[in-house]
């Protein structure tokens, strides 16, 4: 498709690109509360590198919320101070906008948080992204997994597997235990497969013994015949990250699929749920810098100076999602390090989401999700 080419819509876009997920992960409300409480300590930063600072201004957009509110204290903030350039503080990302910024030569933002997922789709749609400097950036302690030529992963967040410890006093280990209805015979509820940017097939596989390093490309037909063993057991298939949240809450399921920095908050609201890491999904979201942005030399020394580990310790303090640069675990404490889904210990049991087949085969799975939910 060329660059001039009909753009999908908003919705479908989003959906497509996995953007959806990110944003309504990060922006949450019950992650609002986090940034309410008292604020916890945060590590200083020490000397940064002479080459990330300058002058001038950088124009950043996220996605607004909570989320953005650690932002500025994990790096907009800091960038300022140290760096001397003026961070333009700006809400509401969104690659629709971007993509008729870069259409029309009148391009606002110097940097977007996104997703991989936004990223190939634009870069399959034309010339949208200016490369990263990985000149900049902190790369030996970045692994490859988070580094794209276009875009750079800030930080991660999975969906997982949880229980109510109160109703199950032994849970479930993995996905095997989740299919097992014999030994927990309890409603559950798991994300639908239209829109929710997640649905359960790499869990689907995993109960059926496909080891975690053979779920991509997915089979289909052996993901549904999985999910037929366990359908009858769920009794939402949802699609916000609020619902699961809220039946492990009004105790409607005894086990759930949900965003791991809402189960911590949950936790932290005396809920007795626990995370069951084994199998979850990680995605990200990301750092772009739009082609033909106004100030791409200090976009791209914010972008390397929110990767750096104190900013990442930081950002990873204020709110309960995953680091990308492994440096940044030395400054976070024990109890918070073991929230989180990139931690040691963590990262290893979950499954990256694999945007790219997502991105060919999101339509065709939708279709037959569709069909397979109604019978």
């Amino acid at each position: 498709m060329s660059q001039g080419s009909h753009s999908p819509s908003r919705r479908h876009f989003l959906q497509m690109s996995g953007a959806a997920v990110g944003a309504a992960a990060f922006g949450s409300p019950l992650l609002s509360r986090l940034a309410q409480a008292a604020e916890p300590a945060l590590p200083d930063f020490g000397d940064i590198p002479a080459n990330l600072k300058g002058s001038g201004e950088v124009r950043v957009v996220a996605f607004g919320g909570s989320g953005q509110a650690a932002q500025r204290k994990a790096y907009f903030e800091p960038f300022e101070k140290l760096t001397g350039i003026k961070v333009v503080d700006l809400e509401g990302s969104d690659p629709n906008k971007l993509k008729a910024m870069v259409d029309t030569g009148n391009v606002e933002w110097d940097v977007m948080l996104s997703s991989r997922g936004t990223i190939l789709r634009l870069a399959a749609l034309g010339n949208y992204f200016e490369p990263i400097d990985y000149g900049l950036v902190d790369v030996a302690n970045i692994p490859e997994i988070f580094r794209h030529p276009l875009g750079l992963d800030v930080l991660g967040f999975a969906h997982t597997i949880a229980y109510r410890k109160d109703v199950l006093k032994e849970g479930p280990k993995n996905w095997a235990d989740f299919w097992d209805l014999n030994r927990f015979p309890g409603a559950r509820t798991l994300p639908t497969g239209v829109g929710s940017g997640i649905p359960p097939l790499v869990g689907a596989l995993l109960a059926d013994g496909v080891a975690p390093n053979d779920i991509y490309p997915i089979d289909l037909d052996r993901a549904f015949a999985s999910l037929d063993k366990i359908k009858s057991k769920v009794v939402k298939w949802w699609d916000t990250e609020a619902m699961p949240i809220q039946m492990l809450v009004d105790k409607e399921v005894d086990l759930a699929v949900a965003s791991n920095g809402r189960l911590v908050q949950l936790q932290r609201d005396g809920v007795p749920a626990e995370i069951v890491w084994d199998g979850g999904t990680l995605t990200n979201n990301a750092w772009v810098v739009p082609k033909g942005a106004k100030n791409v030399a200090n976009a791209m020394k914010f972008i390397a100076f929110s990767t750096l580990p104190i900013s990442q310790a930081r950002a990873s303090i204020l709110v309960p999602y995953g680091f990308v640069n492994t440096a940044a675990a030395k400054y976070i404490p024990a109890d918070v390090l073991a929230s989180l889904p990139t931690s040691p210990g963590n990262v290893e049991r979950l499954i990256p989401y694999d945007y790219a087949w997502w991105m060919q085969n999101k339509p065709k799975v939708e279709r037959r999700w569709t069909e397979w939910v109604l019978q």
